[in-house]
């Protein structure tokens, strides 16, 4: 009998998040848009993809140690609560200096029945219907 594992993705996620602010930088995520279960705003969405910042000065309520990510963020002056599957992020890197660790692909749910849960205090936003994952990540180098 095949024995299925958990992804490891969660794990480097919090390790990489705590690094970071261990050692003062700010922790931000690159994210597939496009991916089930992500709630973030269209409007900073660019190519499918967006880019987040993690600091303990820009979120509430952050919660890396479950999957999905959230937390409670201001963008253009107006709150929003922010759902990230782990499967949805491609990169986890420092702002200052670009260390960090690149997925490069989404990593689609294990064994089809597990479904992103929503934060306990739900969306802001309505859902956007937006259920399709591309296989292959697209990214490029941003000096």
């Amino acid at each position: 009998m095949a024995r299925s594992h958990k992804s490891r993705r969660p794990y480097l996620i919090r390790a990489i998040y705590d690094w970071c602010v261990d050692n003062g930088h700010t922790p931000h995520l690159l994210v597939a848009a496009d991916f089930p279960g992500v709630n973030v705003p269209l409007q900073f969405v660019q190519e499918g993809r967006i880019t987040l910042n993690l600091s303990p000065m820009a979120v509430q309520s952050l919660n890396v140690e479950d999957d999905p990510i959230w937390f409670s963020a201001r963008f253009s002056g107006r709150p929003f609560d922010v759902i990230v599957p782990t499967g949805a992020v491609l990169a986890i890197f420092a702002r200052e200096n670009g260390e960090g660790l690149v997925f490069g692909e989404v990593e689609l749910p294990s064994g089809g029945g597990d479904a992103p849960t929503p934060s306990p205090a739900g969306p802001t936003s309505p859902a956007t219907g937006q259920d399709k994952a591309k296989a292959r990540g697209h990214l490029r180098v941003v000096k």
